[in-house]
């Protein structure tokens, strides 16, 4: 389990990081999540042409998202011709992944640039507007968002312009957000080193 990813923003109070002081809700500003970042799709080149393939770019597609939180390496990768036939776009690191069809909700962290095939609706965030941590850590209310926004098409699926219209709960500077994001990346990793001790715990020995 990711904590930071069940994390909702009570409308009513806000824990502050660091102690038990609490924050009033009025002091969060409501905005769009495409006030604050861009929303990128992706695109997959021919799987008929090998030249598109076994390349050095990353290409990440939605069964690659499960429980991590950073990403670093893809599966498989483009080449440079893929990467031009096709409408994937490099993402910066930092780049927050997010599923966008049957599956919708699923999130992970880039922690090197890469691209994604066209079942992601990404965050980009823009300097100094958005912590990647801390979006990430709002994960279930893009889940929420989207599965809601998406059962409304033929096809379950939310749109970048449907992410970019989202409206969210936030503090009104990048260093509160950061605060928060840290807080929470703090706990994830805690939580993530007692399950690896746990683990070598029950090995036998």
């Amino acid at each position: 389990m990711i904590f930071a990813r069940f994390f909702h923003q009570s409308p009513a109070l806000c824990l502050v990081p660091g102690g038990n002081k609490r924050m009033k809700s009025h002091a969060w500003e409501q905005r769009k999540l495409g006030e604050l970042s861009d929303i990128i799709g992706g695109g997959t080149p021919s799987t008929g042409n090998s030249t598109y393939w076994d390349g050095n770019i990353n290409w990440y597609s939605p069964a690659e998202i499960s429980n991590q939180i950073f990403l670093s390496a893809s599966q498989r990768k483009i080449s440079e011709l893929g990467y031009s036939s096709c409408s994937a776009k490099i993402l910066p690191k930092g780049t927050v992944l997010f599923t966008s069809r049957a599956g919708i909700g699923k999130t992970a962290i880039l922690a090197e640039e890469g691209c994604t095939n066209q079942g992601f609706q990404s965050i980009v965030p823009h300097t100094n507007e958005l912590d990647s941590y801390f979006i990430f850590s709002r994960t279930s209310e893009l889940k929420k968002y989207g599965e809601v926004v998406g059962a409304g098409s033929t096809f379950v699926e939310v749109s970048g312009k449907q992410m970019a219209a989202m409206t969210l709960m936030m503090p009104p500077s990048i260093n509160e957000q950061k605060v928060i994001g840290s807080f929470f990346k703090r706990l994830d990793t805690l939580l993530t080193l007692h399950q690896r001790q746990s683990a070598g715990s029950n090995l036998p020995g």
